[in-house]
């Protein structure tokens, strides 16, 4: 490997935490990259990595260097891509993350027909209910669902989300409707957690709150959503997660007066205006594709016919 070879192959093994997955990232050994990282540290005179049989950690100086070597990297990419054209014309590989069940029914329809728009271009989507670092992990464009903090990101607002609560029918004429948070204690709901342990109290507007008797906590929004609509309690989800169920009739939205305010949709994306130009013109596809949703602007959820 000659030197920037060298330092793109320490940046991986920093971001992938350990030899064996750099390798495969680098399309070569993981030997190869044990001998280009030891003679990265012979050529320095530190250590770079601390090594056991089990993890690789970066030292105090491999964590100086990782934050120095990011942008001589970065701008010899840009300067690349830039010779190349890739800053003009749309080319190589897009990676977009975005929340898996959102991905799957609005992202993913929008990657396919940019696609066919722009045939230069190849993408990789990652649909993951994890907070994904776009640095950390190679991905150009992100969809967040959530207050963001501030970042080095771009962010552009494209509609926000209803947080509601859901009940079908069949259940409701068995157990009423509750009219305040507070009736919940009378209801058993089924809740969604990523742990296996009691859900937390439903929270509404006004720092109201509602503890309905939780028969079923599930990790999968889309068990969450079929379980409410075979009667077995209410759920809280996100619009978009039981939109058809709703224009279909097979739920039915409870407690709307009490909703929490609206949680914003943004797309994400590093650079700005330096990004490549795959980058700016999916981000530019995508906002007006999304921000026409009528989920994402509170429309869209009543049953069809009403």
């Amino acid at each position: 490997m000659d030197h920037l070879d060298t330092l793109r192959c320490f940046v991986t093994v920093a971001d992938a935490g350990g030899f064996a997955v750099a390798g495969r990232r680098l399309g070569c050994s993981a030997a190869a990259v044990t001998r280009a990282i030891a003679a990265l540290e012979a050529r320095l005179g530190v250590l770079l990595f601390q090594r056991s049989t089990r993890w690789v950690r970066l030292t105090e100086a491999g964590e100086r260097f990782l934050t120095d070597c990011r942008p001589i990297l970065s701008d010899l990419a840009e300067a690349e891509q830039t010779a190349s054209g890739a800053q003009v014309q749309p080319q190589g590989l897009l990676s977009i993350t975005a929340p898996q069940m959102f991905g799957i029914q609005h992202v993913a329809p929008i990657v396919q027909s940019f696609l066919q728009a722009q045939p230069r271009v190849q993408a990789r989507t990652l649909f993951v209910n994890r907070l994904v670092h776009l640095l950390e992990e190679d991905m150009d464009v992100a969809v967040r669902i959530a207050h963001l903090p501030d970042s080095g990101l771009t962010a552009l607002p494209v509609g926000a989300l209803r947080h509601l609560v859901v009940a079908s029918p069949d259940y409701l004429a068995r157990h009423g409707e509750p009219q305040h948070p507070q009736d919940l204690v009378q209801h058993r709901a089924i809740a969604f957690s990523f742990e296996a342990r009691a859900a937390a109290p439903w929270k509404f507007g006004n720092g109201l709150v509602g503890s309905p008797q939780i028969a079923w906590i599930s990790n999968a929004n889309e068990v969450d959503i079929a379980a409410a609509e075979a009667g077995l309690g209410l759920t809280r989800c996100l619009a978009y997660q039981a939109a058809a169920s709703l224009r279909a009739g097979r739920l039915r939205i409870v407690l709307a007066g009490f909703e929490p305010p609206p949680v914003p949709v943004h797309i994400v994306y590093p650079a700005g205006r330096r990004a490549p130009a795959k980058v700016r013109a999916f981000v530019e596809f995508a906002r007006e594709r999304l921000a026409a949703e009528p989920v994402l602007q509170g429309r869209g959820l009543r049953r069809k016919g009403r």
